[in-house]
């Protein structure tokens, strides 16, 4: 049989730590910024880490 396929989707959005846990990007960054603030924006900048209730899916879709 053979491999599996990587999600092409997946693959894109989200990267493996060292420590095995998994990050994304933040929602609600991409248009309509004028009327967020600053502060909300540059926050939305930093990855944020998959909640441990996803993992065990987004793990299956990587490999």
């Amino acid at each position: 049989m053979p491999k599996m396929k990587t999600k092409s989707g997946a693959k894109k959005r989200f990267k493996l730590t060292g420590t095995g846990e998994i990050k994304r990007k933040h929602a609600f960054k991409n248009h309509i910024l004028t009327k967020k603030e600053k502060k909300r924006k540059r926050s939305l900048r930093k990855f944020g880490t998959v909640h441990p209730t996803e993992k065990k899916n987004i793990l299956a879709l990587l490999n």
